[in-house]
């Protein structure tokens, strides 16, 4: 078992993208990781790696997938019974794609729903007994679309509104001993599917700073939720160079 004095941080959708931003801010500022993976173990594996050459026993690597709700405390579990605490649940993992009205079906809906609220929300609850303990944290990645409609996007905006407001009525059921928080990106990366922005030039335009965020402002600003503000719990801080201002 390692260090216990050392936090520990499950995040999940943790090996590409801005989930691994976060996993190397993360880990950089001390933190031990429980990195989730699904289909992209290979990546998975070469974070881990990355990680154990910079700090022995500091990433266990878990396979699995969230839509296994029945799987999900297995993840916390193992999290807990490797590094002997959890300090933060971090549910970065989601699914996007479009889903236009007449042409979506209830395949769409439950996959979107899965990753983005529902086993969130099955997470948190399996973790909120090692998180009391810690005096921990939850952080949900939502979506500025959350809270205004992306055409085309029906489930998926319905799905982060669901964790949206899971987050506010987290950070009443788990307080005093657990703090709820959330980010909620703009234009960070583009999607690598579903061609969701044709014209990404126009969407900055629109964007009050006039251009595209990075990885790191979102895992910066994940960093201080989990670790520098310990009297913020029920916000949903929006990281998209003020997009939400005129969206």
């Amino acid at each position: 078992m390692s260090n216990p004095i050392e936090p520990v941080a499950l995040v999940t959708g943790a090996a590409r993208r801005v989930g691994a931003v976060i996993v190397r801010q993360l880990h950089a500022a001390g933190y031990r990781i429980a990195l989730h993976v699904r289909h992209s173990r290979a990546e998975g594996e070469a974070l881990q790696a990355e990680l154990q050459a910079l700090r022995a026993d500091s990433c266990l690597l878990l396979e699995g997938d969230l839509a296994d709700t029945a799987a999900l405390p297995d993840l916390v579990s193992r999290t807990v019974d490797h590094f002997g605490r959890l300090d933060a649940l971090v549910n970065n993992a989601s699914a996007f794609y479009p889903t236009p009205i007449g042409e979506t079906t209830e395949q769409h809906w439950d996959d979107l729903f899965a990753s983005n609220a529902k086993a969130p929300f099955f997470l948190a609850q399996a973790a909120a007994p090692a998180l009391r303990l810690s005096r921990g944290v939850i952080l949900n990645i939502t979506d500025i679309y959350a809270e205004r409609p992306l055409r085309n996007h029906c489930v998926y905006v319905m799905a982060k509104s669901a964790l949206r407001m899971m987050t506010l009525s987290l950070a009443r059921e788990l307080a005093p001993d657990v703090r709820v928080n959330a980010i909620a990106p703009g234009a960070i990366l583009w999607p690598e599917s579903g061609k969701a922005y044709a014209d990404q030039q126009t969407l900055i335009d629109k964007t009050p700073l006039q251009r595209a965020g990075e990885p790191e402002d979102i895992a910066r600003t994940a960093l201080f939720l989990l670790r520098d503000a310990p009297y913020i719990t029920g916000e949903v801080i929006h990281v998209d160079g003020g997009r939400s201002l005129i969206i």
